[in-house]
Parts: structure tokens; sequence; C-alpha cells
């Protein structure tokens, strides 16, 4: 899979144990260095499993490059738009419980909604990623309150395995993305944050 739509031989950094934890249906806490190769580590499962993954991310700017980038390669996704000359999001629900999509996009806030939640705890999700977990924390540095409704995925869809994702974490906030997606005895990756291939240059005038 990971040849035939990305065209690499190997993988980066933790990306091979991670995948594995996932398809074991673990739950995984992993921090990647930001142009790390998180995405591939929900991507790949969502491949190899039935349904779709329901990617949690904060920015819509963020959902639809991803968006475009999976089609681009052939691979289904959508996200949920909240414009208002979108379609309607009973519509848009049901294109991602039916529409045989692989990869599913959404905002936080939408788990502030009572019908978004009846309808998407029906659907057939493989894997729940939230990306840019760290905004679950309030010790972290962008807290996003609606992240803490996420873990209601948690009650209706228990045996669906979590995979939280952040560049940047302290051990409070480690602790605290832990706790506040209910993660059951996670497995925890983290790589060197060093970035060789990056340098400070100061001018001084």
């Amino acid at each position: 899979i990971l040849i035939k739509y990305w065209g690499h031989t190997n993988f980066r950094l933790k990306q091979e144990d991670i995948i594995k934890d996932i398809l074991a249906g673990k739950d995984v806490l992993a921090l990647l260095p930001t142009g790390g190769g998180k995405s591939i580590c929900y991507q790949i499962p969502a491949l190899m499993k039935e349904g779709f993954v329901l990617v949690i991310s904060p920015l819509i700017a963020l959902m639809e490059d991803q968006v475009n980038g999976l089609k681009s390669i052939g691979i289904k996704s959508m996200y949920f738009e909240s414009n208002p000359n979108s379609m309607s999001l009973s519509h848009q629900l049901d294109n991602a419980i039916y529409g045989n999509y692989k990869v599913v996009y959404v905002s936080p806030e939408r788990f502030s909604n009572p019908f978004f939640i009846e309808q998407i705890k029906n659907a057939s999700i493989s894997l729940i990623a939230v990306d840019e977990a760290h905004c679950i924390s309030e010790w972290g540095h962008d807290f996003r309150p609606s992240y803490r409704k996420i873990n209601s995925l948690r009650t209706y869809l228990p045996k669906v395995p979590i995979l939280a994702l952040t560049a940047s974490a302290t051990p409070e906030v480690k602790k605290d993305i832990e706790t506040q997606l209910a993660l059951k005895n996670p497995s925890y990756f983290q790589d060197s944050l060093d970035r060789p291939n990056i340098e400070y240059n100061f001018l001084i005038t």
C-alpha cells in the first residue's frame, strides 16, 4: 500500500510500529515531529480495514488539503463542510456513512451536535484519529474546549481504537490527552524532534 499510493519503499520514524498496533486494535498516543508523516499512520490502516477512519482535525484548511491530497492518489475521502452554500449536514452524513469513503475528516465542534453524534455512531468506523491532540489539554498551547466532546465516541464505539497524534506535548499534556480521550492502556511512541535539515541563521546589524 505504501508503494502503490505514496511511492515509498520504506516507512519513516515510528510509522510501521504505530500502524501495527492500530491494526491489532490498540489505542495509540504518538508524538511525531511536524512533517514526520503522522497522517500515514491512519491512512494506511484506513485502506486495510473495513469501513472508514474518522479523523478529528482543528482546521478546515488542513482537512481540505488532506482530502485533496488523498483524492489525487485515488483514495476516496471527504470532510464535513460548514459553508452555508455546502450540502446539508444530513446529506453529508449520508455520504460519509454510505458512500464507501476510506478517510472522513471532521472538526471537533461537530461533537456538540446531538444529531451528528446520533448518526455517526451508526457508521462503520474502523479507527478514530485525533490530530493535533494537544488541543484537548488545558495545558496545551492551543486549547480547544470542543475537543473535550470527542470522548463521547468512546461511549458509543467502545471497541474502535483511538490514535492520538501531536507534534509536541509535555508530560502533563500527554497525561491529559490519555485521560480526556479515555485511552485504554495505550501504546506510546515518540520520536526525536531534532530536524537536522533545518538550521537557524541570525544576522545582527
